[in-house]
């Protein structure tokens, strides 16, 4: 009876011992999962974890299984089920990536570095899960700079320019009008094309002078005979170059004002 008794006991023990270690051992190893990893996606949707984790298989290079692409749209989804203690990571997005939707068990920080936008998440007792829904712009070579960006800077140095030739063309406008408004009486000797070599004297006296002369002056002043100024000043007149003003017994020549 005693024997019976105690092969009772023994299989209750057995039986007790198998439940604690189907209930609580589990439960123990669940919760010790833990995490510290680097997570990093390029363009054409590879991702690379690395870091430090006793979870199995997590760590894994250069894979497609993590990422899916929907009409134009990437969607990075790390999800696992099992309980961390604890676990801490920093998801690093391609270049041109932005954001349309994020959700991360745990807390999270969205920055910004070298071109690249970093997730960096952390989270205590509960499952690991990551989805990043994201698109990626199309950059110009290995400049960084995405078309969009690329089209509008394109479009800033066109204006520019633009502004630049407008400016020359005012500018230089501006010098003509200038030009055209000189008084005949200041332009060159070298204008006076169609004259002979005594008119072309007489028109450079009044020049230098910029006063009216009398014809006495003048044939003083350029030493030649009484008729030969008398005859190039009508000459003159007619050309329309000069006027001649009657001042008693003598004729006033100036220049003929424009």
């Amino acid at each position: 009876m005693g024997l019976k008794r105690t092969s009772y006991r023994w299989c209750f023990g057995c039986f007790l011992l198998l439940f604690l270690m189907m209930v609580w051992v589990p439960s123990y190893g669940a919760d010790d999962f833990y995490a510290e990893l680097s997570i990093d996606v390029d363009s054409s949707g590879f991702v690379t974890l690395q870091g430090v984790t006793n979870y199995p298989d997590l760590l894994i290079n250069n894979t497609p299984m993590y990422t899916i692409k929907k009409q134009g749209n990437w969607i990075l989804n790390i999800t696992k089920d099992t309980v961390f203690s604890d676990f801490i990571y920093e998801l690093l997005l391609p270049k041109g990536a932005s954001i349309n939707y994020i959700k991360s068990s745990g807390f999270l920080r969205i920055e910004e570095h070298e071109g690249r936008l970093v997730v960096n998440g952390v989270g205590e007792n509960e499952t690991f899960t990551l989805i990043v829904q994201y698109q990626i712009e199309k950059l110009v070579g290995d400049t960084g700079i995405s078309e969009k960006d690329a089209v509008s800077l394109f479009l800033i140095i066109i204006i520019v320019i633009l502004l630049i030739l407008l400016m020359v063309f005012y500018l230089k406008k501006r010098k003509k009008n200038r030009t055209n408004t000189v008084p005949k009486e200041d332009a060159p000797a070298n204008d006076l094309k169609g004259l002979n070599k005594r008119q072309k004297e007489i028109i450079t006296l009044l020049r230098g002078r910029k006063l009216p002369l009398t014809q006495t002056e003048i044939q003083k002043e350029l030493d030649i005979p009484k008729a030969a100024v008398s005859r190039n000043i009508h000459g003159l007149e007619m050309k329309g170059l000069i006027e001649k003003e009657q001042i008693g017994m003598s004729n006033l020549i100036r220049l003929k004002k424009p």
